[in-house]
């Protein structure tokens, strides 16, 4: 008997994460703007596919936040709002807290130097008020922990969420909403931590970072 080919779906799906990524960057480095409304042809012409990986791409984005979808009246680019940006904030702390108790005892010396030399770069920054370049940067910074953490469920949660929350902060009250004063010496403590090699302490700083409750 035929022995049916399963080579199509595998090319669709390749196919639908390559736009998806093409337009998860366009969307990370600003070239998609908060807002703009998302067209099938102009995706189709700028992208040289069908509709149906682009809409399984779109599919995935708006699952993870960066895309908001209303059947038959608009496709267009998450807007952030001040209304979101804490719980944003929030809910980062409390995954990558758990990221970095996982991380810290696991790192390399060459990934210890590179979080540590991060960190250094995250207190200048926010010391020079940059916070909005730094939430620019956020999921990014963000990805530097998940690959040393050793868990693939929870790595594949924060490939799915990580984005869409890191986007979240991109407004203009972020510095008012997360102040520097408060955020600062928890950034140097997670820093110490990482070098002293203490996965508890590293938790409890990042959460204390994202403004999580801190414990007695």
């Amino acid at each position: 008997m035929p022995v049916p080919s399963t080579q199509p779906a595998a090319e669709r799906k390749l196919l639908r994460d390559t736009v998806q990524d093409k337009i998860r960057d366009a969307i990370m480095d600003g070239t998609l703007e908060p807002g703009e409304r998302l067209n099938d042809d102009d995706l189709i012409a700028w992208l040289g596919v069908s509709r149906t990986p682009i809409r399984e791409a779109l599919a995935e984005l708006a699952r993870a936040g960066l895309i908001e979808m209303a059947p038959n009246r608009y496709t267009r680019v998450a807007a952030p709002s001040a209304a979101e940006l804490l719980d944003a904030f929030r809910t980062l702390g409390v995954i990558y807290g758990g990221v970095v108790r996982l991380a810290v005892p696991r790192f390399t010396a060459a990934e210890r130097k590179q979080v540590v030399a991060m960190l250094d770069d995250v207190v200048k920054r926010t010391e020079q008020s940059e916070q909005a370049a730094l939430a620019h940067d956020g999921a990014d910074l963000y990805s530097m922990w998940v690959g040393a953490c050793g868990n693939a469920a929870l790595e594949q949660l924060c490939r799915s969420t990580t984005d869409g929350l890191a986007f979240k902060l991109r407004v203009p009250e972020l510095a008012e909403l997360v102040p520097a004063d408060v955020v600062l010496p928890q950034v140097r403590k997670l820093r110490d931590a990482v070098v002293a090699k203490d996965p508890i302490a590293a938790e409890l700083a990042m959460e204390a970072v994202h403004l999580l409750p801190t414990r007695d």
